[in-house]
């Protein structure tokens, strides 16, 4: 299919569901454009089993659109520069500390939790999926999504500290996350017998710091080209630019593409390119990433529910699926309350915090893209149908009831 019609019927159908959520379903934007996705998929799937010739027509979009390689290598940048653009610095700086324990120590306590009791309960079962795998798959479902992390909570009654807090650990541990899964796939694909330790934690460092280096260096000369002129259109493509440049080199050098924009974006986005007074510069470009990561955000849940059509659902994939969703709900949990435990003193958060970081760990895109990404094993489906399960619960069920525990939570305020 020609790639200008594939956008443009991706932009067709994401204004049709976001149209029908606004004016009839009135659910918070991303949950409702979901939904309806997901039950045209479903529709599509019911239609295949009665008409196979009509449901070609209906699944040639979603057949057609490579979901990893585009969300991976070309949404997610933007997607991320928009949100860390748009993040208060100044708040995220006295929240530093434990946005950067829970979305490094964090995420690997959550895959290490979530690999070894998924093991441990499909043993039990007899589907006897590899450690490996299991460790796998926790890879890649343990980073929480900050595009869908944002969308849910944004105007909840959410204390400013745990929000940055929330928004924070999303943006920086699907870098982590990322690489970790890199790492784990490696290790899957060749045995743990050839893993060299020392090449391991190289790779490591050199995706982690290499791509907050890259962020960084980028973010401050495009900030100077920024606060050099008054052109705005100027400056929009300077702030575009950046984003490609920073996921270009990051690809070619083999750093951290997640990492390397984020601390672009909040590079940038943390300094007023005002010229001067009179000149309003950096607040419009604020509204553009914000419009930017709005279109965005919409397309990429409209995909997310497409995909549901290429997901092979056998009988006990429903079994591990629900399973999968309790355990990650558990190693997220546990993911938290084990630096708030042992780092309490040093952290800012307090232990009534803990129910709503756990609840507020939405999957998005990212998690499904990985799993798509994964390369053919015998434990392929059942990781990504797993992965799916996860996602749409995460977004559906936790999603909608997300501001309602933060409403009961703070309802004495």
């Amino acid at each position: 299919m020609d790639m200008f019609l594939i956008i443009a019927l991706l932009i067709i159908v994401s204004a049709i569901y976001a149209y029908i959520n606004a004016r009839f379903l009135k659910l918070p934007g991303t949950i409702g454009i979901v939904t309806l996705a997901i039950l045209g998929s479903v529709i599509t799937l019911i239609t295949e089993n009665l008409s196979p010739d009509i449901a070609k027509n209906l699944t040639v979009l979603a057949k057609h659109i490579n979901f990893s390689t585009t969300v991976l290598n070309v949404m997610l940048g933007f997607l991320l520069f928009a949100t860390a653009f748009n993040l208060d610095t100044r708040k995220l700086k006295k929240e530093m500390r434990p946005v950067l324990v829970l979305s490094t120590l964090g995420v690997l306590i959550s895959t290490t939790a979530f690999g070894g009791v998924f093991y441990w309960i499909t043993g039990l079962i007899g589907m006897n999926v590899p450690f490996i795998y299991c460790l796998l798959f926790g890879a890649l479902v343990s980073p929480t999504d900050p595009v869908a992390v944002a969308a849910i909570i944004k105007g909840s009654k959410l204390p400013s500290n745990l929000e940055t807090i929330i928004s924070g650990e999303s943006l920086f541990n699907d870098g982590v996350g990322l690489v970790l899964f890199l790492l784990i796939a490696e290790v899957a694909q060749t045995g743990v017998d050839n893993l060299d330790i020392g090449k391991a934690v190289i790779l490591f460092i050199q995706e982690v710091f290499g791509g907050v280096a890259l962020g960084a260096v980028t973010g401050w000369l495009a900030f100077k080209l920024m606060k050099s002129i008054n052109d705005f259109q100027t400056i929009v493509l300077v702030s575009l630019a950046l984003v490609m440049l920073d996921s270009v080199l990051a690809s070619y050098f083999h750093l951290s593409i997640p990492l390397a924009v984020v601390t672009a974006g909040l590079f940038v986005g943390g300094r007023s390119i005002n010229a001067d007074n009179k000149e309003r510069s950096h607040e419009s470009l604020e509204k553009f990433w914000l419009l930017i990561d709005e279109i965005l955000n919409a397309v990429l849940f409209v995909m997310i529910g497409l995909q549901m059509v290429n997901v092979p659902f056998i009988s006990n994939y429903w079994i591990t699926g629900g399973i999968a969703i309790v355990i990650i709900l558990g190693a997220r949990w546990m993911s938290i309350m084990l630096p708030l435990t042992f780092l309490r003193r040093s952290l800012n958060i307090n232990y009534s915090s803990i129910n709503i970081l756990t609840w507020a760990g939405l999957r998005g895109g990212i998690s499904i893209a990985l799993a798509l990404a994964l390369p053919e094993s015998p434990y392929r489906h059942l990781i990504l149908s797993g992965s799916y399960f996860i996602v749409i619960f995460s977004i559906v069920v936790q999603g909608l009831s997300l501001n309602k525990l933060i409403n009961a939570s703070y309802k004495k305020d």
